[in-house]
């Protein structure tokens, strides 16, 4: 503990972010970063805790709370005080493969069980969220991260399909362990959900690749492309590799089923999109735009009609239109921002279940995570710039209206949980029905595990929740022994934070394999 009255005379301060207004007219990061003294300063309020919940990651009435890496926090933090930066970043990335990532997209499960959060306490908790990202980003930043390739190699192989932070975990792990390790990926770039279904804005692809570079150099091999399964052979993947990893996520999309869409053209034709499928397009426009201007220089000014016009070429239009988010959560919210950035006339998020509450209900206890209100960038940025809040909740939509196979208008209806002879269903109310104009509706409503292909392409089985069977939750390695999967592919739709911790814990099991243990 750097200093013994830290948490007492110092009050917690944020990163904060760029008004929503300004923030709005560009596709860049918008979290303004404290200097180094105030820094030093929000690491003073950690309190160096007898038991530290922040970093416990233990399960309370069947929730997890704090950290699943279990991060060292309260050690980083002092070093961080006494400007020990490269201790601190030591000590943060013995447990933590990728602290850029998690200090942009991670909710902080560590500072909702912070002791300094207790009800009892009356305050807030240590910034761990933003200690974090400044102590990696200045270990970049000085040349303290240097990449070290392993002095000797083991000469077993490793494939890993999927590049997602759960194979990239299980990739950077392994190698350094001194296994020669390929990722298959079957888009263009790595990162998966990283790179492509989490907007610029919120995590600067430039950091994905300044880290694929940085393992690249490392000695681990990237196929990009590659879609496994399909247009690359699992059984001569199986031949050439003495263990194999699958990680693929759970990208399996859950459709709408409205009265109408049938009538609707395909995909963007018809104004009908998944989430991800409109955020993969928006973020590879906004790339090639950044990769374009690398080359010519200034004189190319990304603008967003820079980007809408780049994404009119590939049949998606925002600007003008009324959208419709189905889906309350991260991904719907990322959709409402990435919206409004493309000039959209209205944006409406419709979300199935009740408004949270302002505080926390009485089975909600600390330090569980807090299933209260919050309000999100894309919900700031709409009330800003529309003058009301987007989200309706308890509402879905029952009906789509088209006109020559284009979306036109939807109707919603609200809907409720009830007791149904015995059972809990969700059921409409009656007269709630309402019609709102719809000219693009985006489909955030979660995913049902796994896309099957890839899996089955390797003989494995799938669970009832369409993710690959291994022997029990635990466990990362499935029938064939020789195969193991991590991530939402094992897990179910999840955080990425959770992601890591899987890829590592799997690695860890594929090395005990490879080396006889």
């Amino acid at each position: 503990m750097g200093k013994t009255t830290g948490f007492l005379e110092f009050k917690r301060v944020d990163n904060g972010n760029f008004p929503p207004l300004e923030r709005i007219t560009n596709f860049k990061e918008f979290h303004p970063k404290l200097d180094e003294n105030a820094r030093r300063e929000q690491a003073a309020r950690c309190m160096n805790c007898g038991v530290p919940m922040c970093q416990s990651a233990i399960k309370l009435a069947g929730m997890v709370t704090g950290c699943p890496l279990h991060n060292f926090i309260p050690e980083w933090n002092d070093a961080l005080y006494n400007g020990q930066f490269d201790m601190a970043a030591w000590r943060l990335l013995k447990t933590s493969s990728f602290p850029e990532f998690t200090g942009r997209v991670c909710p902080a499960l560590c500072e909702k069980a912070c002791n300094m959060s207790c009800p009892t306490t009356g305050d807030e908790s240590v910034t761990i969220h933003d200690n974090e990202l400044f102590i990696i980003e200045h270990a970049f930043a000085t040349g303290y991260m240097k990449p070290t390739p392993p002095k000797k190699r083991s000469g077993k192989r490793v494939a890993v399909i999927g590049s997602g932070p759960a194979g990239l975990a299980v990739a950077d792990w392994l190698n350094r362990r001194g296994h020669n390790v390929t990722v298959y990926e079957r888009e263009d770039s790595a990162g998966g959900l990283l790179m492509y279904g989490i907007p610029n804005m919120k995590l600067d692809k430039k950091i994905i690749e300044r880290r694929i570079n940085f393992m690249k150099e490392e000695g681990v091999d990237f196929i990009f492309n590659a879609d496994v399964g399909k247009t690359f052979s699992a059984e001569d993947i199986l031949e050439n590799f003495d263990a194999v990893a699958l990680c693929c996520g759970a990208k399996k999309a859950r459709p709408l089923s409205a009265t109408g869409v049938e009538k609707l053209l395909p995909g963007e034709k018809g104004g009908l999109m998944f989430a991800v499928d409109f955020l993969t397009k928006v973020t590879k426009s906004v790339v090639a735009l950044n990769k374009a201007q690398e080359k010519i220089g200034e004189d190319l000014v990304i603008t967003n009609k820079n980007i809408h016009l780049s994404l009119e070429k590939k049949g998606i239009s925002v600007e003008g239109k009324d959208v419709i988010v189905l889906g309350g959560g991260d991904t719907g919210n990322d959709c409402t921002g990435t919206c409004i950035r493309l000039g959209c006339k209205s944006v409406t998020q419709l979300e199935m279940m009740p408004c949270p509450p302002v505080e926390r209900a009485a089975d909600n206890p600390w330090p569980q995570w807090p299933k209260t209100l919050k309000t999100d960038y894309g919900a700031e940025e709409a009330i800003a710039k529309f003058g009301h809040d987007p989200r309706v909740y308890k509402t879905t939509i029952k009906e789509v209206y088209s006109k020559d196979g284009k979306v036109c208008g939807i109707k919603t209806v609200q809907v409720e949980f009830r007791n149904v002879d015995g059972v809990r269903k969700l059921v409409e109310i009656e007269g709630s029905e309402k019609e709102l104009p719809a000219d693009l509706i985006l489909i955030a409503a979660g995913f049902l595990g796994a896309e099957e292909y890839t899996a089955l392409s390797f003989g494995t089985e799938l669970s009832p929740r369409n993710t690959v069977a291994t022997e029990c939750a635990e466990s990362y390695q499935t029938a064939n022994k020789k195969i193991f999967t991590a991530g939402d592919m094992h897990r179910g739709q999840s955080l990425v934070v959770w992601a890591i911790h899987e890829g590592r814990e799997c690695a860890k099991a594929i090395d005990g394999y490879l080396e006889g243990c």
